[in-house]
């Protein structure tokens, strides 16, 4: 399957700037697989070493800070010589060894010239805590479950063809939008997972994806006793199995007293920052107003929080195929809908999405572009009744107006209509 991080990682290698890379993301993302893709693809060699597998490899560092004499061990235990720029060092489960990663720096300083790629499960709580290791002296990537342009492009190349064809007010023929409209159906019930995409790929069985999805939820919340630090292990866990159902309110903001009655916010905070940097939960702000710099104006009290695959939200919901498949209004539609809409917007602006909450009003999303704060409304079907948003365009006269829904492309009023099938496009399309 094709990833759009590889393209970043081909900049990161012929960039005069370039640091050691650390590679961040959820487990069972894709990561090993990418790292290796990108040695064999764009190097001569990769010689890749697993923290986890290689118990040994950790004694090299530490006793060694002197990455020249590093290297020179390592390609002992490859078998050939290492060689800058022409040899990808891959290290992978690195949080298996802090000294390999604090080690880092050292080939910032000493030897850039070797080129250097770390990953490794939940790194992200590692990069939280900046003692832990070697700030401003990598470059960080990180990466997400496949988007939806990904995913279509491994399930249905032709069509996917058509979607990259797509430009700015182009109207789009009724087949192709039925076909686009089928393929985001399957997305919302298979997710971006690589392993559920490519059993997708092969066997066309629902029944195995969900078996996967089960067995990655498992694996997740394993993973919240293995390497959790200090932070209590079943507090993550009753946070994480509370998403579904602090999603399913009216208001869907995240309230304490939904994990455990009479929870409070000192119990729970440091469960939610682990999940949070572990890549696990997407949080988005409320903002007091809608103007710019959004980041000014976050309520850090105030926020809703969200999975990083939608295929695992509707497993953790516990969905029925069929009630998507047959587009009914089923009660979790609004909420899947804007899970699988912030997956698609994540990374696209400079500024995270955050939403606008008062008194009687809500608007889904609220997104930076420049200086421009672009309001944006889901729909999980094809009603447009919308009286906050229209009341928010009538009192903030936005230059830009998003409206996604299983609609055609169209622009209705001050109100642009996007396909949900066209959220990975927003910023082209703008």
């Amino acid at each position: 399957m094709k990833r759009k991080a590889m393209e970043a990682l081909i900049q990161w290698k012929e960039s005069e700037e370039r640091k050691p890379m650390v590679l961040k993301g959820a487990r069972q993302v894709g990561k090993t697989w990418l790292m290796k893709a990108f040695g064999e693809t764009c190097y001569s060699r990769c010689a890749y070493f697993n923290f986890d597998e290689e118990e040994a490899l950790k004694s090299i560092f530490a006793a060694n800070k002197d990455p020249h004499r590093i290297v020179a061990l390592l390609s002992l235990i490859v078998g050939e010589k290492i060689l800058p720029g022409e040899t990808l060092i891959v290290f992978d489960e690195i949080q298996e060894s802090p000294e390999a990663l604090n080690t880092l720096k050292y080939f910032r300083e000493k030897a850039n010239e070797y080129h250097v790629i770390a990953a490794g499960s939940l790194l992200g709580t590692l990069l939280a805590r900046p003692k832990s290791y070697p700030v401003g002296m990598v470059n960080l990537l990180t990466l997400s479950p496949l988007t939806f342009d990904e995913f279509l492009e491994a399930v249905d190349p032709a069509l996917f063809a058509y979607y990259v064809s797509i430009r700015k007010e182009q109207p789009i023929e009724q087949i192709f939008h039925n076909r686009l409209l089928e393929a985001y159906h399957h997305y919302l019930i298979i997710g971006g997972m690589p392993e559920c995409v490519a059993s997708w790929v092969k066997y066309k069985d629902p029944g195995r994806i969900a078996q996967i999805q089960r067995e990655l939820i498992a694996v997740y919340e394993n993973d919240f006793s293995k390497h959790n630090g200090k932070v209590n292990s079943g507090r993550i866990l009753m946070v994480f199995r509370s998403i579904v159902a602090q999603l399913a309110k009216p208001n869907e903001k995240f309230m304490y007293g939904a994990v455990r009655e009479g929870g409070r916010a000192r119990e729970f905070e440091e469960a939610i920052e682990w999940l949070v940097s572990a890549g696990m939960l997407h949080r988005v702000y409320n903002v007091s107003k809608a103007e710019h710099p959004l980041a000014a104006f976050e309520k850090q009290g105030q926020f809703k929080l969200f999975v990083f695959d939608t295929g695992l939200l509707k497993q953790m919901a516990g969905m029925d195929n069929q009630a998507i498949l047959l587009r009914s209004d089923y009660q979790f539609k609004g909420p899947l809908t804007e899970n699988y809409i912030l997956q698609q917007l994540h990374g696209q602006f400079e500024a995270a999405p955050r939403y606008y909450a008062e008194k009687d009003k809500e608007i889904d999303f609220i997104l930076q572009y420049g200086t421009e704060i672009i309001p944006v409304e889901v729909k999980g079907g094809e009603k447009k009744a919308a009286p906050s948003f229209k009341q928010y365009i009538v009192d903030h006269r936005p230059k830009y107006a998003l409206r996604f829904s299983e609609r055609g492309y169209r622009k209705d009023g001050y109100i642009t209509n996007l396909p949900l099938y066209l959220a990975r496009k927003t910023r082209e399309l703008l």
